[in-house]
């Protein structure tokens, strides 16, 4: 998602090449410049960070060094803005949350993301559907809560969303939820009812704080939008909607600049899961190409039980991984969120993570078909693999909709990847046996990735 920003501030650092150099240092406060305002980046924030940046740097002696140790604090300092960070609870239960935003923001589908997050962390939440303006926010309310197990509060029958939004925290009040989320109507452009009815719902229950839902596509319309949800009813934080798809991906400092607002959330994927806490040191680590390890550790340890994956670990080891295995690895994996996001995490696969089309196990026809094959198996099949001659294949063949290539194909698929995850638990795995196990699993898309790779 920072791909375009980390491109800008690696491509500046490069053009430092001797040390102590004034030349250079121009060339790189130069490229640095073009790179931010074609990012949408604010024009002031730019001048005022390359000010910055040029001063400090020729203080502390011109080198790529200290180039990049200006840039960090610099960023750091834009990003902090006072105020909280990711989701604060309230001191009384339930935390009322109001979201708001224009329409087409992304803010039913974000609201849908945090209340994930926060289910993913044990919290009972309840989504309140107030917006009543557009017809299809409430079904697509229905849609995410059932998906996410999540419950909503809705009346079909009733207009005002203030009675909607009171018979919500009442429910939430009586039944002991942690957190309510009030998702409100929006508009296609700021006017006096949308304002207006958003100061009744605010009034009429005890609302913690107010979340902004702002869409990264818009640029620098999302700045002035947001400056006038701050005016007209407060805000305590910014989420980022749509970020991924946002090529120029300035907007975030142009908001934490501009707005003095904190970020709070970022969306970093159009899946349910891709929602990530903005934490000011954690997103400046991305910026600048270094990752984000403990985000990602704290993401993995939310959907992998330590006592099953110490369990796994001796299966693979013993050479035991079997199909109940696979798909329980597939069912943690989704909750994780996109690839690209999981693989920008890590200090230094950002550009490894842009070559690559984001693998989506949920429309992977690959994954169909292994899906298939093995609600096909009986509950020994899946425990046993080598159970499976061939006649029981000419079974699984007929009940999964495949013929006996294509099966024959995902067993061998299977076992070679058995051999390589065995490998990798004994510690004895490579980079080219990886490569080999992402072609096993999705051939095509792996050489189409290996190639973009080496173009890189």
């Amino acid at each position: 998602m920072f791909e375009s920003l980390t491109s800008s501030f690696t491509g500046a650092i490069k053009k430092i090449k001797i040390y102590d150099d004034i030349n250079s240092l121009k060339k790189a406060l130069t490229e640095l410049k073009k790179s931010l305002l074609k990012a949408d980046v604010h024009h002031k924030v730019v001048k005022d960070l390359i000010q910055k940046v040029e001063i400090e740097v020729k203080e502390a002696g011109i080198g790529q060094e200290s180039f990049m140790k200006s840039i960090r604090d610099n960023l750091l300092q834009i990003l902090s803005v006072e105020g909280n960070q990711g989701f604060v609870y309230g001191s009384k239960p339930p935390t009322v949350i109001l979201m708001a935003g224009l329409q087409g923001s992304g803010k039913t589908t974000t609201t849908g993301k945090l209340a994930n997050y926060l289910k993913m962390r044990k919290k009972k939440v309840l989504i309140a559907a107030a917006d009543l303006q557009r017809m299809a926010a409430v079904e697509q309310l229905k849609q995410i809560t059932s998906q996410i197990e999540v419950d909503l509060y809705f009346d079909d029958n009733e207009k005002d969303p203030v009675k909607i939004v009171q018979g919500a925290f009442k429910k939430a009040e009586d039944e002991l939820y942690d957190v309510l989320l009030l998702d409100t109507a929006g508009r296609l452009a700021i006017d006096e009812e949308l304002m207006n009815q958003l100061k009744d719902i605010k009034e009429s229950v005890r609302v913690d704080e107010v979340f902004y839902v702002a869409d990264s596509m818009t640029g620098h319309d999302t700045v002035r939008t947001a400056l006038s949800f701050k005016e007209a009813i407060g805000l305590d934080g910014v989420i980022l909607s749509k970020y991924d798809g946002d090529i120029k991906g300035g907007v975030a400092l142009s908001i934490a600049s501009q707005v003095q607002v904190p970020l709070r959330f970022i969306g970093t994927g159009e899946k349910i899961p891709d929602l990530d806490p903005f934490i000011p040191d954690r997103v400046v680590n991305r910026l600048i190409g270094e990752g984000d390890l403990e985000s990602l550790m704290e993401k993995t340890s939310l959907v992998i039980d330590k006592k099953r994956a110490s369990e796994l670990n001796k299966k693979i080891k013993k050479g035991e991984f079997n199909f109940n295995d696979f798909l329980e690895h597939v069912e943690s994996f989704k909750k994780l969120g996109g690839l690209k996001n999981i693989m920008a995490m890590i200090p230094g696969m950002n550009k490894m993570a842009g070559g690559l089309k984001d693998f989506d196990l949920e429309t992977s026809e690959e994954m169909k078909k292994i899906q298939a094959l093995i609600n096909s198996m009986t509950p020994k099949e899946r425990e046993f693999p080598s159970l499976l001659n061939n006649s029981r294949k000419k079974r699984l063949a007929s009940g999964a909709g495949l013929n006996q290539i294509e099966v024959n194909k995902i067993f061998k698929q299977f076992k070679n990847a058995s051999k390589v995850a065995k490998k990798f638990g004994k510690g004895k795995g490579s980079m080219k046996e990886m490569t080999r196990l992402m072609e096993q699993m999705n051939p095509t898309q792996a050489n189409t990735n290996m190639m973009k790779l080496r173009q890189q």
